[in-house]
Protein backbone atom coordinates (compact mmCIF):
# COMPACT_ATOMS: atom_id res chain seq x y z
CA UNK A 1 0.00 0.00 0.00
CA UNK A 2 2.64 2.56 0.87
CA UNK A 3 4.07 2.06 -2.87
CA UNK A 4 1.02 2.72 -3.86
CA UNK A 5 0.65 6.04 -2.36
CA UNK A 6 3.95 7.03 -3.09
CA UNK A 7 3.15 6.19 -6.63
CA UNK A 8 -0.49 8.24 -6.77
CA UNK A 9 1.79 11.37 -5.44
CA UNK A 10 4.51 11.20 -7.45
CA UNK A 11 1.55 11.36 -10.30
CA UNK A 12 -0.21 14.29 -8.48
CA UNK A 13 3.39 16.12 -8.14
CA UNK A 14 4.02 15.32 -12.13
CA UNK A 15 0.70 16.47 -12.60
CA UNK A 16 1.33 19.62 -10.93
CA UNK A 17 4.23 20.67 -12.65
CA UNK A 18 2.64 20.89 -15.90
CA UNK A 19 -0.45 23.07 -14.79
CA UNK A 20 1.87 25.66 -13.95
CA UNK A 21 2.09 29.16 -16.38
CA UNK A 22 -0.57 30.51 -17.91
CA UNK A 23 -2.34 29.92 -20.63
CA UNK A 24 -2.67 31.95 -23.61
CA UNK A 25 -6.24 32.76 -23.29
CA UNK A 26 -5.05 34.32 -19.79
CA UNK A 27 -2.28 36.19 -21.58
CA UNK A 28 -4.01 37.61 -24.22
CA UNK A 29 -7.08 38.80 -22.00
CA UNK A 30 -4.26 40.89 -20.09
CA UNK A 31 -2.74 42.34 -23.12
CA UNK A 32 -6.25 43.44 -24.21
CA UNK A 33 -6.69 44.90 -20.74
CA UNK A 34 -3.20 46.88 -20.85
CA UNK A 35 -4.52 47.99 -24.79
CA UNK A 36 -7.54 49.43 -23.57
CA UNK A 37 -5.85 51.01 -20.56
CA UNK A 38 -3.06 52.63 -22.23
CA UNK A 39 -5.60 53.89 -25.18
CA UNK A 40 -7.20 55.83 -22.61
CA UNK A 41 -4.05 57.22 -21.14
CA UNK A 42 -1.92 58.28 -23.61
CA UNK A 43 -4.16 61.11 -24.85
CA UNK A 44 -4.29 62.30 -21.47
CA UNK A 45 -0.66 62.19 -21.11
CA UNK A 46 -0.28 63.99 -24.10
CA UNK A 47 -2.33 66.74 -23.09
CA UNK A 48 -0.87 67.25 -19.50
CA UNK A 49 2.69 67.64 -21.83
CA UNK A 50 0.96 70.06 -24.02
CA UNK A 51 -0.01 72.27 -20.97
CA UNK A 52 3.53 71.64 -19.56
CA UNK A 53 4.80 73.48 -23.11
CA UNK A 54 1.76 75.99 -22.35
CA UNK A 55 3.07 77.28 -19.16
CA UNK A 56 6.70 78.32 -20.84
CA UNK A 57 4.56 81.16 -22.92
CA UNK A 58 2.27 81.82 -20.01
CA UNK A 59 5.47 82.10 -17.88
CA UNK A 60 7.88 84.26 -20.41
CA UNK A 61 4.97 86.69 -21.35
CA UNK A 62 4.16 87.50 -17.41
CA UNK A 63 7.49 88.04 -17.22
CA UNK A 64 7.92 90.65 -20.29
CA UNK A 65 4.13 91.83 -19.11
CA UNK A 66 6.31 93.00 -15.65
CA UNK A 67 9.73 93.78 -17.51
CA UNK A 68 7.59 96.19 -19.55
CA UNK A 69 6.03 97.95 -16.19
CA UNK A 70 9.37 98.27 -14.20
CA UNK A 71 10.74 99.32 -17.64
CA UNK A 72 8.00 102.14 -17.69
CA UNK A 73 8.28 102.96 -13.88
CA UNK A 74 11.80 104.03 -14.18
CA UNK A 75 11.92 105.44 -17.69
CA UNK A 76 8.74 106.77 -18.36
CA UNK A 77 7.90 104.69 -21.29
CA UNK A 78 7.38 101.24 -22.65
CA UNK A 79 9.77 99.86 -24.87
CA UNK A 80 8.29 99.91 -28.41
CA UNK A 81 10.99 98.10 -31.06
CA UNK A 82 10.70 94.78 -32.02
CA UNK A 83 13.97 93.41 -30.92
CA UNK A 84 14.21 94.91 -27.59
CA UNK A 85 13.02 92.27 -25.34
CA UNK A 86 16.75 91.90 -24.36
CA UNK A 87 16.58 95.14 -23.24
CA UNK A 88 14.16 94.60 -20.15
CA UNK A 89 16.96 92.59 -18.59
CA UNK A 90 15.20 89.63 -17.82
CA UNK A 91 17.31 86.68 -19.29
CA UNK A 92 14.86 85.23 -21.23
CA UNK A 93 15.01 83.59 -24.82
CA UNK A 94 13.26 85.19 -27.48
CA UNK A 95 12.92 81.75 -29.09
CA UNK A 96 12.64 78.30 -27.31
CA UNK A 97 11.72 74.84 -29.04
CA UNK A 98 8.04 75.61 -28.20
CA UNK A 99 7.52 79.38 -28.96
CA UNK A 100 9.08 82.39 -30.45
CA UNK A 101 8.25 85.96 -28.38
CA UNK A 102 8.39 89.25 -30.22
CA UNK A 103 6.87 92.62 -29.19
CA UNK A 104 4.14 92.97 -31.81
CA UNK A 105 3.94 97.04 -32.19
CA UNK A 106 3.42 99.98 -30.21
CA UNK A 107 -0.08 101.27 -29.33
CA UNK A 108 0.21 105.08 -29.13
CA UNK A 109 1.61 106.66 -26.00
CA UNK A 110 -0.25 104.18 -23.46
CA UNK A 111 -0.13 100.56 -24.65
CA UNK A 112 2.58 98.03 -25.80
CA UNK A 113 1.62 94.77 -26.63
CA UNK A 114 4.30 91.50 -27.41
CA UNK A 115 2.51 87.65 -29.00
CA UNK A 116 4.39 84.34 -28.79
CA UNK A 117 3.88 82.25 -32.03
CA UNK A 118 3.18 78.77 -31.42
CA UNK A 119 5.10 75.71 -32.63
CA UNK A 120 2.97 71.82 -32.97
CA UNK A 121 -0.49 72.75 -32.33
CA UNK A 122 -0.05 74.78 -29.22
CA UNK A 123 -2.44 77.88 -28.00
CA UNK A 124 -0.89 80.75 -28.86
CA UNK A 125 -0.49 83.69 -26.30
CA UNK A 126 -0.47 87.53 -26.21
CA UNK A 127 0.84 90.40 -22.95
CA UNK A 128 -0.45 93.62 -22.89
CA UNK A 129 0.37 96.38 -20.63
CA UNK A 130 -1.61 99.80 -20.54
CA UNK A 131 -2.11 102.86 -18.67
CA UNK A 132 -4.92 103.69 -17.20
CA UNK A 133 -5.33 106.81 -15.20
CA UNK A 134 -7.08 106.52 -11.25
CA UNK A 135 -7.06 109.71 -9.26
CA UNK A 136 -4.78 111.84 -11.40
CA UNK A 137 -2.25 109.34 -11.85
CA UNK A 138 -1.29 106.98 -14.22
CA UNK A 139 -1.30 103.05 -13.48
CA UNK A 140 -0.20 100.25 -15.56
CA UNK A 141 -1.77 97.03 -15.69
CA UNK A 142 -1.49 93.61 -17.74
CA UNK A 143 -3.76 91.33 -19.19
CA UNK A 144 -2.61 87.77 -20.52
CA UNK A 145 -4.65 86.97 -23.62
CA UNK A 146 -4.39 83.30 -25.00
CA UNK A 147 -6.05 81.92 -28.29
CA UNK A 148 -7.02 78.17 -29.36
CA UNK A 149 -6.14 79.01 -33.00
CA UNK A 150 -2.38 77.00 -32.91
CA UNK A 151 0.47 77.80 -35.09
CA UNK A 152 -0.32 81.13 -35.57
CA UNK A 153 1.55 84.52 -35.40
CA UNK A 154 -0.73 85.91 -32.88
CA UNK A 155 -2.62 89.05 -33.25
CA UNK A 156 -1.31 92.63 -32.73
CA UNK A 157 -2.96 94.48 -29.65
CA UNK A 158 -2.06 97.61 -30.75
CA UNK A 159 -4.34 100.47 -28.49
CA UNK A 160 -6.34 97.82 -26.47
CA UNK A 161 -7.12 97.22 -23.09
CA UNK A 162 -8.96 93.87 -23.62
CA UNK A 163 -7.74 90.54 -25.12
CA UNK A 164 -7.99 90.88 -29.43
CA UNK A 165 -10.69 89.20 -31.27
CA UNK A 166 -10.11 85.45 -31.18
CA UNK A 167 -7.98 85.41 -27.75
CA UNK A 168 -9.64 85.03 -24.12
CA UNK A 169 -8.09 86.21 -20.63
CA UNK A 170 -5.80 83.13 -19.75
CA UNK A 171 -5.93 82.42 -16.16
Amino acid sequence: MKTEFKAKFLQHVAKKRKEEGFTLIELLVVIIIIGILSAIALPSFLNQANKAKQSEAKQYLASINKGQQAYYAENGKFIVNTTSIAQLGLGIKTATSNYTYAIAGESGASARGWTSSAAGGLKVYAGIVFLTEADGANTSQTILCESSAAATTGADPTAVTSCPTAYSEAL
